[in-house]
């Protein structure tokens, strides 16, 4: 099992990979000519897309997961 000090690293890596898994297969949707009958031209899009997004989402998830923290202390703690 990975050691619980690695927890906050492997939600981001979890989290950036469902994510921009579902962003990839939206966006790639809409710029495939797939279709239902026939859906592999729209697959080949969505792991393309989804092989340049995760690496960009998982360190941009690491690098905003403390500043959206922060806002969201900030905008729900009474003043």
């Amino acid at each position: 099992m990975i050691p619980s000090r690695f927890a906050g690293v492997l939600f981001a890596l979890i989290l950036s990979g469902l994510m921009s898994a579902l962003v990839a297969g939206i966006a790639s949707w809409g710029a495939s000519v797939a279709s239902i009958e026939n859906p592999w031209p729209w697959l080949e899009a969505w792991r393309r897309a989804w092989l340049h997004a995760w690496p960009v989402a998982f360190p941009a998830v690491l690098l905003m997961a403390p500043l959206t923290r922060r806002l969201v202390t900030w905008l729900t703690t009474p003043r």
